[in-house]
């Protein structure tokens, strides 16, 4: 577990590393950039996860479960939003569904913590979480959807038993136009960063704020993004964002 920058969240928490690339929200994802660093570190959790390819890391696909990293929530006394797996999907399918059993175990036995999970795969999250496993209120389960290609996933998301559904709009590369927000409790919304970052249309942003406003949902936005994201930092009409879902939904 590690402090972190990310705007909506206190700690990441990473018991899986590595993954595959799914759609086009994936196409320059830090993660595969911050694990190829990792592995050039040494970082044995990382080793074999990325390969150069045009000059960019990528995925391989291959998978490291780190049990170790169980017992880490269980170390902070202090109350933390922890976001669980920003260097991997906890609901990738090659992720054994005894080991996310394991992962929400660690997350039962620390209720002091809110544990936010988000995945690209909201239909294997729904057909494992209808196995046997509790809804613990203390855990958040959410959905990246980045254009209006994968809006399926917010049906899929509506499906997941959770006391909090939320949705991350980031990188927002498309219009989401059409998506609704029912039965979601929160939209996170962002634009890309980094060297290849692909521009963020302001109209997206309001096709959002009115789902939200819609679906009584609370908004949330992180950044313009871009090469230089402080320089266009996190401002959307006039003021900064940072609402998060009301419990008693």
């Amino acid at each position: 577990m590690a402090e972190t920058s990310i705007e909506w969240t206190d700690a990441t928490w990473n018991p899986v590393a590595g993954c595959t690339i799914m759609s086009a929200g994936c196409t320059n994802c830090y993660a595969m950039r911050m694990a190829a660093r990792l592995e050039a570190m040494g970082v044995e959790k990382y080793q074999g996860l990325t390969r150069k390819s045009g000059g960019r890391a990528k995925w391989t696909g291959a998978l490291y479960l780190d049990n170790k990293a169980l017992a880490i929530p269980e170390s902070w006394a202090k109350p933390r939003n922890i976001f669980v797996n920003s260097m991997s999907d906890l609901f990738h399918p090659d992720v054994p569904a005894d080991f996310i059993r394991k992962v929400w175990d660690a997350m039962s036995r620390t209720r002091r913590h809110t544990f936010q999970i988000l995945t690209k795969r909201p239909d294997r999250m729904a057909d494992v979480l209808r196995d046997g496993f509790d809804i613990l209120p203390n855990v958040w389960l959410g959905a990246s959807v980045e254009d209006g290609r994968v809006l399926h996933r917010l049906d899929e998301l509506r499906t997941v038993p959770a006391v909090v559904r939320f949705v991350s709009f980031e990188p927002l590369i498309g219009s989401v136009a059409g998506g609704k927000l029912d039965g979601i409790h929160w939209a996170i919304v962002g634009g890309e960063s980094g060297p290849k970052a692909r521009p963020m249309n302001p109209a997206w942003i309001d096709e959002i704020f009115d789902m939200c406003t819609d679906a009584n949902a609370a908004f949330f936005f992180k950044q313009w993004g871009g090469k230089n994201k402080k320089a266009t930092g996190r401002t959307y009409r006039q003021q900064t964002w940072d609402q998060m879902p009301r419990l008693s939904m």
